[in-house]
């Protein structure tokens, strides 16, 4: 091949490092040419700087991750991705509630044919995953509350990613949930190449009777429906709880709600198909310390909660009176000082111990056995920091009250320690499993979070509160959701009353929506507040002064 010829195909394919010339005589030789062979070294040196750099981008770290080629997309998946759109552009345009469940069904029916397709099989980690995910998903259609709601939907995009992906480390744990936005862009050209294959493939003869029998099969439903429906109130009423009121006006939330549903179950079945390699991710474990430089620091920290220990324990078995007498706060202010440092404490000794294992002296078995005690000692003096920090908020809300806020952080801290007990049990049996054992912990948190419905709690508590000594904050009790409605319920007139005509008056504003859309929760709470109506108005609470804060 000439020297242009050599250019040309670089050009056309600048991946491929360029061809040599033909090597002229060397050095000594008859016919030598010093230009000739100092530009074939040059041509050299570029060859071979190409291929190191073409062996670099092939071994690159997105190259290893990146998803492999996906077989060509089904006409079952592409019929499960359109229904997903459709039910969510029907669903959720209401609001959220069972509807976001049967939204997301269509789109695991879509990754599952995908999986099929590229010749994948369901491994018991990611049915657990898939379980986990569609369990979440169901909390909105348990509680009307949105905190616990909002909190399960969140928990279930790093659920849905590990199952389909797959991944057991750390960095696939982590990254996974935008593994899902690169597929959703992949994804929609991988259907689309999917529908042209269909397009070019399909006669007439085939798609027009579908499309023939689907125009028939709707008009005879809305003929037919239309006439039970004139003819039978109750079938109407029926019939109107369970088809979507859609105006002109909701159009384009209506389409938006279709193309995110689409793109989204077309995203997790082009992860299924094809999933992002995140296994492939290694890091590099931290360069080695000695054993002095190493656990001197450990050593001195585990002393200091030692001896902050002590003195939990000594005013935990009688001589709580005497610190509160020798630094003159309240049973509720001491309780309060302290719990936010502790649960920061918490944070804080996971985070050493993260960074203390990646410099642990680990050549020899008495480096390991050292690891073990020292990091095992921290374990075991911050578990009893939990419990301090717990103790404290048991304390203050004695004295208080629940609040959203107060069970929120309780249950963290709460989480934190089973966190720091699954460290310790991987210390002894081995940390392979500790990743997914500490996401399933976090969505098993969350769902029974979500499911033990903390609205309800805190409404309980108010009330177990009020018939002890009979203290009761119904200004903060009223801006409860509509899951307290039961506990408060039980509350004497006029305290049931003020406590619920905001609730009342928030469900009377927002209207009895579809089933879809309706949460268990709030459909209770209409029971409730129908069967027995509210005999105060806000006038009189005012006039007798119940709205009274009791919280500092």
């Amino acid at each position: 091949m000439s020297e242009n010829a050599a250019d040309h195909a670089q050009q056309a394919d600048p991946g491929r490092p360029a061809q040599l010339p033909p090597p002229p005589p060397a050095p000594g030789l008859p016919g030598h040419d010093r230009t000739a062979w100092l530009l074939y070294q040059h041509h050299l040196r570029q060859r071979q700087l190409q291929e190191e750099a073409a062996a670099r981008a092939a071994n690159s770290l997105w190259r290893r991750i990146r998803p492999a080629d996906a077989a060509p997309v089904r006409t079952l998946t592409l019929a499960a991705a359109l229904t997903a759109g459709l039910a969510s552009a029907v669903l959720l345009g209401d609001g959220v509630g069972p509807g976001l469940l049967l939204a997301a069904l269509p789109a695991m029916v879509a990754a599952y044919a995908a999986a099929r397709a590229a010749g994948r099989k369901a491994r018991p980690w990611s049915l657990v995953w898939a379980a986990g995910c569609a369990a979440l998903l169901a909390v909105p259609a348990l509680r009307d509350s949105a905190w616990p709601s909002t909190l399960a939907v969140l928990a279930a995009v790093p659920l849905a990613a590990l199952a389909l992906q797959g991944t057991r480390r750390w960095p696939g744990v982590v990254l996974g949930p935008l593994g899902l936005l690169d597929s959703a862009v992949g994804g929609v050209g991988w259907a689309w190449a999917g529908v042209r294959t269909r397009g070019d493939g399909m006669g007439r003869e085939r798609w027009l009777p579908v499309a023939k029998a689907a125009v028939v099969g709707v008009v005879l439903l809305l003929l037919f429906g239309a006439l039970f429906a004139s003819a039978d109130a109750a079938f109407a009423d029926l019939l109107g709880g369970l088809t979507p009121d859609v105006s002109v006006g909701e159009g384009p939330l209506r389409i938006l709600l279709f193309l995110a549903g689409t793109v989204l179950a077309l995203a997790a079945a082009r992860s299924a198909a094809a999933p992002h390699r995140w296994d492939r991710m290694k890091s590099r474990p931290g360069t080695p310390r000695s054993r002095v430089e190493w656990s001197l620091p450990l050593i001195l920290l585990n002393l200091l909660f030692a001896g902050f220990n002590a003195v939990q324990l000594a005013v935990l078995f009688g001589g709580y009176d005497k610190v509160l007498e020798s630094t003159g706060l309240s049973h509720a202010q001491y309780a309060r000082q302290g719990f936010w440092q502790l649960l920061w404490a918490t944070v804080l000794v996971l985070a050493v111990i993260g960074l203390a294992l990646r410099w642990a002296p680990r050549g020899t078995p008495a480096d390991r056995r050292l690891v073990r005690s020292v990091l095992g000692t921290l374990c075991l003096l911050t578990l009893v920091v939990v419990a301090s920090a717990v103790r404290r908020m048991d304390l203050y809300v004695a004295a208080y009250g629940l609040t959203r806020l107060r069970l929120s952080v309780v249950t963290t801290e709460l989480w934190l320690g089973l966190v720091i007990v699954l460290l310790m049990a991987a210390g002894l049996a081995g940390g392979r499993w500790l990743a997914r054992a500490v996401v399933a912990s976090a969505a098993a948190t969350v769902l029974a979070f979500g499911l033990a419905s903390p609205d309800g709690i805190i409404a309980e508590a108010g009330v177990a509160r009020y018939q002890r000594d009979g203290g009761i904050d119904l200004v903060y009790l009223r801006g409860l959701s509509a899951d307290a409605v039961p506990a408060l319920d039980r509350l004497p007139e006029p305290q049931r009353s003020c406590a619920l005509l905001f609730i009342r008056d928030e469900l009377g504003r927002s209207g009895e929506g579809p089933w879809y859309a309706t949460s268990l929760g709030e459909h209770r709470a209409r029971g409730i507040l129908r069967e027995r109506p509210l005999t105060v108005d806000r006038s009189e609470c005012v006039r007798r002064v119940v709205y009274t804060v009791r919280t500092p």
